[in-house]
């Protein structure tokens, strides 16, 4: 099968899948008992199980299928939920999200969860010590465990049996000294194929003969031979060190693991069986060489058809009929007859080579019951309107399509199709750069209508730009992703910090639906990370000091995010011990930061503001908690870099709140146009305050530095032409200066420049990979004339 078509969503799918897995975790941690989560869970970790498989990344559904069992396990309440078993149940989650990271970054997936896979073992036997060393007492376990089978290799083993086989489950370990390992396998082998068959081997036959395997490994196989003739005689191999040999049972469903059932399907089997009906699950092998596999489909549906009713296929019959199958396919059937009698007919068909009929145990859905309970109850009178009572017998012979019938008849009751469909996030990029030369283009018609001054072009450009809005908005609606997609993580991540901290918190997430642009919620998740971990190993205090303040012992974070004009804004509230005002001074003195004299006349929130510069940490040991004193200078940087910034409120003792603003996207923007001399530059609109023309008597020296009075406040003035080292032609001496007072969270200064030439909407541009670092210019713009302006980063020049 070619897969790669198929890679980027079972990536995205298995991403869900795990967060589904995370997110009901932590709900059943909260309520143990609940076993509607735990199934939840298990039909997330089967159905990446499947999907694994499918693919062919056998490591990740290896641990799936382990991690399965345990939860099967759970809700079969054969075990209780401890949160010991829910942590290994989370560091499997963890592997997995590693491995589907690792795959999602070229790699195979494969990653060494052997102590995990260890762990997972002991629950599933009820946390029993499994030893050391196998010995012969308990072979059955010691091999069963490491073999699983698909249908094929069940109905192989099955069939071997009713015929007289003896199938057996090998485990054969080598000695430590080994060398020649691959030559010891080789030797094995030899022996088991004079006397036998070999089903299937784990590690697989290819990683056997390049030695990929430690010391042991594992065969089943059906012979005549007895158990320990055929141990005596793998016992005879040079270097081979133990040889167990154990009984495989056979399987009691050779179907029962490709079939699924919904809850409408088990009842119809359920009702079934209860009015006499048997209901079995049939898998039908068709002969290699079979040139007309849907005739051969066709007609065993009319001998199926004939004799009781079609609950299921696999593949669908919509697949069988366009022969999307290799040579085998399964159904579920309810009827009278008998499973020998049903063989046979079936056998009747040409090419037909294997035919398998199992009946389904009603115990299979025993442990849904009260789930089916639920949907018989609900059924819409389309469902009670079926009949389910008793399968009846067609008399004509039907189509494939009519055969299709019973298996397609639930379909009708599903809900409608999902009107979400998945898009390729490189799609909506292109989609978004077309846009933006779209946007040029247009400031382009709108210069050249001005100078032309044509009664319909004005139109036709007017209604244009009109029409260029809304496809505007409807992109930029399209880019924007919930915030939650980055919330998801920090649950988990919570709980471990408490474990490793020995505190108790408790996280609230409010907002998880408010929406940011891609481009800012790939940047945003590390910051945001940082900063949670910072409020939980500095500002909430451990259970006994939070008793002696009168707090209760467990600690809250809060984690909001909401819509404001054009921004959003993000806050991480705890209720911890706060910012300590004297510690914090302190540090800052001894790091250089600020003078003493410099700190008498500092606010509160300059004070707490302090935190965010370079190196500063007030950590008296260093962790890997919360940036082994790295310190939150590498959270600011990054979001003034999105054109964001980040405050601090903080009362000692009650608790902080880091605010994050950030703007809604980063791809087209608002600015203000100005000149100097004949250059152009834009400054972005969320950065400006007002515009003003100032007189040079109005200028004042403060510091050696050139400052206004702007509304009571002293603002330092920036002349851009000496920042960016404009030429000019001839000195200005103007009495008038144009003025463009920005801010920089409370900070504000005046950026000097020889006119303004008005407001417009822009696309950035990044300068590329050669002009990188450029001071105080953040990308650059096309304008309708052509021209390129560059975009002052107003940030960089207020300090």
């Amino acid at each position: 099968m070619e897969v790669n078509q198929y890679l980027e969503m079972f990536i995205e799918e298995s991403k869900d899948h795990l967060q589904a897995c995370s997110e009901h975790l932590l709900e059943l941690e909260k309520n143990p008992d609940d076993l509607a989560i735990v199934g939840e869970i298990f039909r997330s970790a089967h159905t990446l199980k499947g999907m694994s498989a499918t693919m062919g990344f056998e490591d990740l559904a290896d641990l799936t299928h382990k991690m399965e069992n345990v939860l099967d396990a759970i809700r079969n309440e054969k075990i209780h939920v401890s949160p010991e078993i829910l942590d290994v149940v989370f560091e499997s989650v963890d592997h997995l999200e590693e491995m589907v990271m690792d795959i999602a970054n070229g790699g195979d997936g494969k990653r060494d969860v052997s102590s995990t896979v260890a762990q997972l073992k002991r629950i599933e036997l009820g946390e029993e010590a499994i030893p050391e060393v196998v010995t012969a007492e308990t072979p059955a376990t010691a091999v069963a465990s490491v073999l699983e089978y698909d249908g094929f290799e069940q109905t192989v083993i099955a069939q071997s049996t009713e015929q007289g086989f003896n199938a057996f489950e090998i485990s054969v370990r080598l000695r430590e000294d080994c060398l020649l390992k691959a030559a010891r396998v080789f030797m094995v082998f030899e022996i088991l194929e004079k006397h036998g068959d070999v089903i299937k081997s784990n590690p697989s036959v290819e990683k056997l003969e390049d030695g990929q395997f430690d010391q042991q490994f594992y065969v089943a196989f059906v012979t005549k031979e007895s158990a320990e003739d055929m141990q005596k005689k793998i016992m005879s191999v040079s270097e081979v060190e133990e040889v167990i040999v154990a009984t495989i049972e056979t399987p009691t469903t050779a179907v029962a693991s490709v079939l699924e059932y919904d809850g409408f399907e088990q009842t119809v089997i359920s009702q079934s069986a209860e009015q006499g009906f048997n209901a079995f699950e049939i898998s039908v092998k068709l002969r290699e060489d079979c040139l007309l596999k849907a005739a051969r489909v066709f007609m065993v549906f009319e001998i199926l058809e004939k004799d009781g009713d079609v609950i299921k296929s696999n593949p669908s019959v919509d697949k069988l009929e366009d022969e999307q199958f290799d040579q085998q396919f399964y159904v579920a059937f309810v009827t009278k007859e008998s499973a020998e009698d049903m063989r046979k007919k079936i056998m009747k068909v040409s090419e037909v080579e294997e035919v398998v009929v199992a009946k389904i145990e009603q115990k299979q859905h025993s442990e849904k019951g009260q789930a089916i309970q639920e949907v018989v109850a609900t059924a819409t009178v389309e469902v009670e309107a079926q009949p389910v009572t008793a399968p009846k017998t067609n008399t004509a012979k039907p189509t494939p399509a009519k055969a299709a019938a019973p298996a397609k008849a639930e379909k009708n009751h599903a809900p409608v199709g999902n009107k979400t469909i998945r898009v390729n996030i490189e799609r909506l990029d292109i989609l978004m750069n077309l846009f933006e030369e779209l946007v040029i283009d247009r400031g382009r018609l709108q210069s050249i209508a001005t100078e032309v001054n044509h009664g319909e072009l004005n139109e036709t450009v007017e209604r244009m730009s009109r029409v260029m809005g809304d496809l505007q908005t409807i992109i930029l609606t399209m880019r924007m992703v919930p915030v939650e997609t980055v919330f998801n993580r920090f649950p988990k991540m919570i709980r471990q910090l408490s474990r490793d901290l020995n505190k108790k918190i408790n996280l609230e997430i409010i907002g998880a639906e408010t929406e940011l642009d891609r481009t800012v919620i790939d940047e945003i998740g590390d910051p945001l990370v940082h900063l949670i971990r910072n409020s939980v190993d500095h500002g909430i205090e451990n259970p006994t000091a939070r008793l002696a303040k009168g707090k209760p012992e467990e600690g809250t974070v809060v984690l909001r995010a909401y819509h404001s004009g054009n921004y959003v804004f993000i806050e991480i509230e705890d209720d911890g011990a706060g910012i300590n005002r004297e510690k914090v001074l302190a540090k800052a003195i001894s790091k250089g930061i600020v003078t003493q004299e410099q700190s008498y006349s500092m606010s509160d929130k300059q004070i707490n503001e302090l935190i965010l510069a370079s190196g500063f940490s007030t950590a008296d040991v260093i962790s890997d908690v919360s940036g082994r004193g790295v310190g939150l200078d590498v959270v600011k940087t990054t979001i003034e870099s999105l054109g964001g910034n980040i405050s601090i409120e903080s009362t000692q003792d009650v608790g902080s709140v880091f605010s994050i603003q950030l703007p809604l996207t980063l791809s087209i923007i608002s600015v203000m146009l100005v000149e100097i001399e004949k250059e152009i530059y834009a400054i972005p609109l969320s950065s400006i305050i007002e515009t003003s023309i100032i007189r040079s008597s109005e200028i004042m020296n403060a510091h050696n530095q050139k400052v206004i009075d702007f509304r009571g406040k002293v603002v330092p003035l920036v002349f851009l032409e000496e920042i960016f080292e404009v030429p000019r032609k001839e000195p200005q001496g103007d009495e008038f200066h144009s003025v463009v007072i920005v801010r920089k969270g409370e900070k504000l200064a005046g950026l000097v420049v020889d006119s303004f030439i008005g407001q417009q909407e822009i696309v950035l541009k990044s300068l590329g990979n050669y002009l990188t670092n450029i001071f105080a210019i953040s990308g650059a713009t096309i304008l309708g004339n052509g021209k390129v302006a560059l975009i002052v980063d107003c940030n960089a020049l207020i300090k």
